[in-house]
């Protein structure tokens, strides 16, 4: 199972995420290109560390939104959308490619990463951004619309599930801004251990429901971040599952 998480979520002084401990932990690292957050410098750092931890680099993609750091939904024209998914990809790139490295998927964030996810117009900018930065495969929800859209551009899609979000009983994930959205660290910790061994997760109504996931989600946000990472992936080993780049 791949364990992921957001890096490089600063901007200039102001740092929100402990990068270096993360990139002990996960095997991917979602790595903010400019639009919500990180900076050039904030970007090659990230991707240097990665690169010298054997972290796989993935360039998590947003509306253009440094004020509401991504998570205010922006209707972007199609066009648009694809040209800054595209820019930012190229922006990280650079990093990635000066560290010895390069970009593996692209991943939306926040707003953008819903949006993306029920709005199908959106989700084909998503994937034609992809493919003019030359990226192949995307990090999103199974039974997605950017699922569904990457696909029929023939882009290859890694399913995603979320170790410290609720679930509805359909599978999508409870709103944000919805009490007990998040999860605390031992619920996020059986939900990662359920999900690696049956895919499944234990929705907010109580039912057992499918989540096909090859790589888990731990946000990078939180000042409990590292430690849950980091529980997540003993428990993970401790239950014989490799944890380990997706293939």
């Amino acid at each position: 199972m791949d364990l992921n998480a957001d890096l490089g979520e600063g901007f200039g002084r102001w740092e929100l995420t402990d990068d270096a401990a993360l990139l002990r932990i996960v095997t991917s690292a979602n790595v903010a290109c400019g639009f919500h957050a990180g900076d050039p410098a904030t970007l090659r750092r990230v991707c240097a560390l990665a690169a010298e931890a054997g972290v796989r680099i993935g360039a998590q993609v947003s509306y253009r939104d440094l004020a509401g750091f991504g998570r205010r939904e922006m209707d972007v024209p199609p066009d648009e959308l694809a040209a800054e998914v595209a820019y930012q990809i190229g922006a990280l790139k650079v990093f990635a490619e000066a560290a010895g490295a390069r970009v593996a998927y692209v991943k939306p964030h926040g707003a953008l990463y819903h949006r993306a996810g029920r709005d199908p117009v959106q989700a084909a900018a998503v994937a034609e951004g992809a493919q003019l930065a030359g990226i192949g495969t995307v990090l999103t929800q199974r039974g997605s619309e950017l699922d569904r859209a990457a696909t029929r551009s023939g882009l290859r899609v890694v399913g995603e599930a979320f170790a410290d979000r609720a679930y509805l009983g359909d599978g999508h994930l409870v709103a944000r801004g919805v009490p007990g959205a998040l999860l605390g660290p031992g619920e996020a910790v059986e939900q990662a251990l359920a999900l690696a061994a049956d895919g499944t997760v234990t929705a907010v109504d109580g039912a057992r429901t499918p989540v096909a996931a090859e790589s888990i989600c731990v946000h990078g946000d939180g000042p409990g971040a590292v430690a849950l990472a980091a529980s997540i992936r003993t428990a993970l080993e401790e239950r014989g599952i490799d944890v380990e780049a997706f293939s």
